[in-house]
């Protein structure tokens, strides 16, 4: 196999680092390894610690091997989806963890890898997809949802004001033959947005993040897995989260707030009765956003933002 070239450029990655508050005897947990930008800081300081990355993507889980060699056994490498860590943890005999990371951007490898599908610069197959062991693609999104599924993803997780017109051109483009390309969708989505709006930005962008985002569940995932990362979490443990866009922030934001103050009782009632207790405390009132040094550097963390929660 070649020599996979990963972007070890990780967002936030102080910010993060310093909400972790790594304890050297401590145990870490990267649901999304990526080439390890933010895992090799934690080993770094790790002592008698211990460090489990997860990724479902291979290439990610081959770049963050020679990534973290030098750690040796203080670091231990999963190929599966972090909705699963907990089961998978304590399948390892891991009950508890004192810090948990999710960043959940896209790597500049998955964008930058032409043959994967993800970015519309590249003319490659409608793939899209985190864990190449999956077998449903964006291209089956594009070619079998009915116009009304895909008028909602793109309106629902790419906020484009077009979503209606653009699922219409769509419909209509494949009855002619079957979509089979990132520039064939290109050309489909220019042609459903009129020519002044194409101003901003590239017309695909916010078709494409809700075509990825549904054909890898993004969200879905995100929702299921919140509950169980709480609860991996040892007293005094931090869970940061890393978001970049307003659909997975909102997500983020409410699960954090729920842990905070569970309680279902009426505002006017004297005492709660519910008997739901706190888990801690959100850390984060208003989420950490990158610097300015940062988002001269790079380009991609400037819808970055942090948020931090603490278990009690």
């Amino acid at each position: 196999m070649e020599e996979i070239q990963f972007n070890h450029y990780s967002v936030l990655l102080n910010e993060t680092i310093e909400a972790l508050q790594i304890k050297p005897d401590g145990i870490y947990v990267d649901g999304t390894l990526g080439g390890a930008g933010h895992a090799y800081q934690v080993c770094k300081k790790l002592t008698t610690g211990r460090f489990y990355g997860i990724d479902q993507d291979e290439a990610a889980i081959e770049a963050a091997r020679g990534r973290l060699n030098e750690f040796g056994d203080k670091a231990t490498i999963l190929r599966d989806n972090y909705c699963n860590a907990k089961q998978a943890l304590h399948e390892l005999g891991v009950e508890k963890v004192n810090g948990i990371l999710l960043d959940l951007g896209v790597s500049s490898y998955q964008f930058d890898t032409q043959d994967r599908g993800f970015s519309y610069r590249f003319d490659a197959p409608l793939d899209m997809r985190m864990d190449q062991r999956q077998r449903f693609t964006a291209r089956d999104v594009v070619n079998d949802y009915t116009e009304q599924q895909l008028f909602e993803i793109i309106r629902d997780y790419g906020e484009d004001p077009f979503a209606k017109n653009i699922a219409k051109h769509i419909v209509k483009a494949r009855q002619e033959r079957t979509i089979e390309t990132t520039f064939q969708l290109n050309e489909i989505i220019k042609a459903a947005i009129p020519a002044k709006m194409r101003m901003n930005g590239h017309p695909s962008k916010q078709t494409f993040q809700a075509i990825r985002i549904e054909c890898n569940r993004e969200l879905d995932v995100l929702r299921d897995a919140l509950d169980d990362l709480c609860e991996l979490l040892a007293p005094g443990g931090r869970l940061c989260i890393i978001t970049f866009h307003s659909l997975e922030d909102r997500i983020v934001k409410t699960a954090f707030r729920r842990y905070e103050n569970p309680c279902t009782c009426p505002p006017g009632f004297p005492v709660c009765v519910c008997g739901k207790k706190s888990k801690g405390r959100v850390i984060t009132k208003k989420p950490i956003l990158p610097g300015e040094k940062e988002l001269e550097e790079n380009s991609r963390s400037k819808s970055a933002k942090l948020r931090v929660f603490e278990k009690t």
